[in-house]
């Protein structure tokens, strides 16, 4: 699954691939903003983390349908 991330003040969005289901994802974003000085943590697929402030994101866009890689890779 694809989730985007929003950053306040920042141009560019995060990207991370992860294995976690969309309610999983969520659930870790409402954790995070519940907190006074919460972080939203990410794990990738291949086991890098994403850390963010709760008070900076500006969005999390989780899509749940199924991307194909392109290149060259397993199959």
């Amino acid at each position: 699954m694809q989730v985007r991330i929003g950053v306040q003040s920042v141009a560019k969005e995060l990207v991370v691939e992860t294995s976690l289901s969309a309610d999983e994802v969520e659930r870790a974003v409402n954790d995070a903003v519940a907190e006074e000085d919460g972080v939203f943590t990410l794990r990738s697929k291949n086991g890098a983390r994403v850390v963010v402030p709760a008070a900076k994101l500006a969005y999390v866009e989780i899509d749940e349908s199924e991307t194909r890689s392109v290149g060259f890779g397993s199959y």
